[in-house]
C-alpha cells in the first residue's frame, strides 16, 4: 500500500502525552509495514472535550463520547484519514460510518496500585482517588472501610494530586504507564484481585467504513488475537447494556481456538457482586450475569 501522491496519510489523536504515544507506535507500525518514509505519515492533534473538562467524573458529562466525538467529526469529515483510540474509552456502539480497522498487540491489562504495596496494605480508612466506577467498586467490595476521592486527568495529574495529598493511594492501567516509560510506578496487581476494563492495554485505530483503501493499510498492522479477545469483551458490553456508569471488569482469552471470556459486574457500593466465565459466548455470558444479579444491579446495567 503507498501512500497518496499528493499528500501524507493523516492519523488524528488526542493530544494528552498517552495518546501521542499511542499515536507515534500506530504511525511508526505503518511506516515499518509498509516501507514508508518518515513523512508518509502526518500526526494530526484533535482536543476532545474529555480532555478539556477534568473537575467532573467522565460518566457525569457524557461518558466516553467525550474523547472520540471530535475525532469521529474529524473522520467522517475528511480532516483525517484514520484515528487512534485507547479502546476503553471507546463506546461500545458506534456510528455506522466508522469501522474498528485493527488494534496493535495487547500491552499489560493489570492495574499498578501507586500508594501501597498491595490492596491489602492500605491503611485502614485510606482514601483511594479513581474516576472508575469499575474501579471503585471493587476497592469497595475488597476493602469496604476505604473512602473514594474523584480523580481525573493523564498520568502525571493523578501522580501530582497523589503527591500533593488529595488520596493516599491510586490505580492506573500498567499499559499507560509502560508506554509513558514509567516502569517503575506503583505495584501491579494480580487480575485475579482486580480484573481489568473492557479492552485495557489495547490500542485501536478507526476508519471510515467505505474507505476500503486505509482499511487495507491499516489491517497489516492488526493483531488477531487482540482484535477477537477485545471484540469479545466489546460484545458482552453490549449485550449487558452496560455504560460508562456500570461498574464493569472483564477479560477475554484465546486460548487455542477459543475464547475464555471472565466477568464481573458490582453494585455501585461494591457490596453486590457478580461473576461468571464463558467460552465463544459474550451474550450468554451476560444473561447469566444479569440473571445471578439483583434487580437493583441489573438496573444499573440495563436489566431492571
Amino acid at each position: 500500500m503507498r501512500t497518496p501522491p499528493d499528500r501524507p496519510w493523516r492519523l488524528g489523536t488526542r493530544g494528552s502525552p498517552l495518546a501521542l504515544v499511542q499515536a507515534h507506535m500506530v504511525a511508526d507500525a505503518l511506516r515499518a509495514a509498509h516501507g514508508l518514509g518518515e513523512t508518509a505519515v502526518e500526526i494530526v492533534t484533535i482536543k476532545t472535550t474529555g480532555d478539556r473538562v477534568q473537575d467532573r467524573p467522565l460518566a457525569e458529562i457524557g461518558g466516553k463520547a467525550l474523547w472520540t466525538k471530535e475525532l469521529d467529526r474529524a473522520l467522517l469529515d475528511g480532516e483525517i484519514d484514520f484515528a487512534v483510540h485507547s479502546m476503553k474509552d471507546v463506546e461500545t456502539i458506534r456510528p455506522d460510518a466508522i469501522a474498528i480497522a485493527a488494534m496493535l498487540p495487547r500491552a499489560d491489562v493489570r492495574d499498578r496500585l501507586v500508594g501501597a504495596a498491595s490492596i491489602a496494605a492500605l491503611p485502614a480508612g485510606a482514601r483511594i482517588g479513581t474516576s472508575s466506577p469499575r474501579r471503585a467498586a471493587q476497592l469497595r467490595h475488597l476493602r469496604p472501610d476505604v473512602g473514594i476521592v474523584p480523580f481525573r486527568g493523564n498520568v502525571d495529574t493523578r501522580l501530582a494530586k497523589l503527591a500533593g495529598g488529595e488520596a493516599d493511594a491510586t490505580l492506573l492501567a500498567a499499559a499507560g504507564l509502560a508506554r509513558l516509560g514509567r516502569y517503575d510506578v506503583g505495584t501491579a496487581v494480580p487480575v485475579e484481585t482486580l480484573l481489568p476494563a473492557p479492552a485495557q492495554g489495547a490500542v485501536g485505530i478507526e476508519a471510515r467504513a467505505e474507505d476500503a483503501g486505509t482499511r487495507d493499510l491499516l489491517g497489516a498492522i492488526g493483531d488477531a488475537a487482540t482484535f477477537a479477545c477485545v471484540m469479545a469483551e466489546r460484545a458482552l458490553l453490549a449485550a449487558l447494556g452496560g455504560t460508562c456508569h456500570s461498574p464493569i471488569a472483564a477479560l477475554a482469552e484465546r486460548r487455542g481456538g477459543t475464547i475464555r471470556l471472565r466477568a464481573e459486574i458490582y453494585g455501585e457500593d461494591g457490596a453486590e457482586r457478580v461473576a461468571g466465565e464463558e467460552v465463544d459466548d459474550p451474550a450468554a455470558l451476560a444473561a447469566r450475569l444479569l440473571g445471578g444479579a439483583s434487580s437493583a444491579l441489573r438496573h444499573l446495567f440495563g436489566g431492571g
